[in-house]
């Protein structure tokens, strides 16, 4: 039976990859940080939450991650766990350089100190291309990071090839570009809009406010992305790949398509705030996944329209249980309203519109 270890477990990605795992077979264990209300939901939504060996770890600190390592002796390491949410990382971007960079470096050590035949997977970013001249973006794109998250996902991606030229470690990268599903979390723009989109529909919100509705991402579907993830360390060779499907739409374009999913038009409940948007935007995003449909044979299945579908869908079908007075596993109502949340955007926004005023 093979063995593997997931750091972002109760993540979107790691609930769908450990399900996948679980599927082949594998003894699946996964890192979960100690907090107050522990967040399981999306492994419990997903029916697999007693079937995960849960490792209490930091990626702060190397020797629980040496611990997590030794504890679950594993084939395969997937490193999934980071701070992903890019605006977040602008407002700390000192923590975010520390858990999503330089924490792999301490992974990576920890591997090598226990046995370097352990393949592992770092979860590199469509994010690290930046604002670059290219219509599309491959594995040999240039990189031009754009936020401090960008710059630490760069970090860990050169880190990790690093460790397979130098030691001859089976290590790999995969370039996710946007990947979203029903367990994308509430800070992310695709579920803040299927969730608002719900709401308004049902009649509990009135608008949806949203940062720069101009800017294009290539958008796919998590639970598939995780499949392309899993071939990568099933392969004779450690190479990087970029998954993604190749087509590339707009905030505004998401948002209308959610919206005639509940048969309304999108003009008449979305507003923008200066404070959703970045201090530096990326304006657009569009993967070149040729490599992994010829050495993988992978390639993505579900279209952008079935995905924004499937995901407001979900949303209506969740607020209607929990109208009802249905209990499962789920996020929304426990997330705090953004207009409250005083972060340096709020700030920088409002001293623009003081100086405008002027």
């Amino acid at each position: 039976m093979k063995k593997a270890l997931i750091t972002g477990v109760t993540g979107q990605d790691g609930a769908y990859l450990s399900r996948i795992l679980l599927k082949k077979g594998y003894k699946v264990f996964g890192t979960f940080r100690r907090v107050s209300t522990p967040n399981f939901w999306r492994l419990q939504s997903l029916g697999i939450y007693s079937k995960i060996n849960l490792i209490p770890a930091d990626l702060l600190d190397m020797g629980s991650l040496l611990d997590a390592i030794r504890v679950s002796d594993p084939d395969e390491v997937y490193n999934l766990g980071a701070s992903s949410f890019v605006s977040s990382s602008f407002e700390q971007s000192v923590s975010n350089a520390e858990i999503t960079g330089l924490a792999v470096t301490k992974f990576l050590e920890s591997i090598r100190s226990y046995n370097s035949n352990i393949k592992f997977y770092q979860a590199s970013s469509s994010e690290m291309y930046g604002n670059n001249n290219f219509s599309v973006q491959s594995e040999k794109t240039p990189f031009m990071p754009a936020s401090p998250y960008a710059v630490s996902k760069l970090y860990a991606h050169w880190i990790t090839d690093v460790y397979r030229k130098s030691y001859k470690m089976f290590t790999v990268s995969g370039i996710l570009f946007n990947h979203e599903s029903p367990l994308r979390g509430m800070e992310f723009v695709s579920r803040k809009i299927s969730n608002g989109v719900a709401e308004i529909s049902l009649g509990l919100k009135k608008e949806l406010v949203l940062g720069n509705l101009k800017s294009k991402r290539d958008w796919g579907y998590a639970k598939e992305y995780m499949e392309a993830v899993h071939l990568m360390l099933q392969q004779d060779k450690p190479e990087d790949f970029v998954i993604s499907t190749g087509e590339a739409y707009s905030v505004s374009h998401f948002a209308k398509l959610a919206f005639e999913t509940v048969g309304l038009n999108w003009k008449k409940y979305v507003k923008t705030d200066r404070r959703f948007m970045r201090p530096s935007e990326v304006n657009y995003l569009c993967g070149d996944s040729k490599k992994a449909k010829t050495k993988l044979g992978w390639e993505p299945k579900i279209s952008f329209e079935e995905l924004v579908r499937m995901l407001v869908n979900e949303d209506v079908k969740r607020w209607k249980m929990f109208i009802d007075g249905k209990s499962f596993a789920w996020d929304a109502p426990l997330y705090p309203d953004e207009a409250k949340l005083i972060t340096r955007s709020h700030q920088d926004s409002n001293s623009k519109r003081k100086k405008s005023e002027k």
